[in-house]
């Protein structure tokens, strides 16, 4: 847990900070992004991309090994994404869900990015493209696959 003490989405979890957490569990939180690359909307509220963290610090996705409990947890974590961005943009027609991987993650703990598309405005799209054998950005499901025990 090396550097968890200093690391904002370990305080965000622990409840620490002042960001208003979506879902809580003895697993996971999820929040908004502070900076959303796909946004609507919704009553008096902002949906599109939300952020779903583990409790326990696990610095990035290339710390994930092909164990149940990792498997588990990013699969749960999915599960966590999906639920709220049904329940808050069911009129979105596509959802997306994955994360960056080193050296292009911003925060070293992994976070689950909950999309409802379109990304808006359209260009950061960018930011979550796969980049084959430099990493970049990868489905939850191509992760699920890769860390299946």
């Amino acid at each position: 847990m090396a550097g968890a003490g200093s690391c904002l989405f370990c305080q965000i979890a622990r409840s620490a900070t002042s960001t208003p957490l979506l879902h809580s569990d003895d697993k996971v939180v999820a929040f908004q992004d502070i900076n959303p690359a796909a946004l609507r909307y919704c009553g008096f509220h902002i949906v599109g991309h939300y952020l779903v963290i583990p409790i326990e610090h696990t610095s990035t996705v290339k710390d994930l090994q092909r164990r149940k409990e990792h498997y588990d947890l990013v699969n749960h974590m999915l599960s966590v994404g999906q639920d709220l961005l049904n329940r808050d943009a069911p009129e979105s027609k596509q959802y997306r869900f994955g994360f960056h991987q080193p050296p292009f993650n911003s925060v070293n703990h992994i976070h689950l990015h909950c999309f409802a598309l379109p990304f808006i405005p359209r260009w950061k799209h960018v930011k979550y493209m796969p980049l084959g054998p430099f990493g970049g950005f990868i489905e939850a499901e191509k992760l699920l696959q890769k860390i299946n025990p």
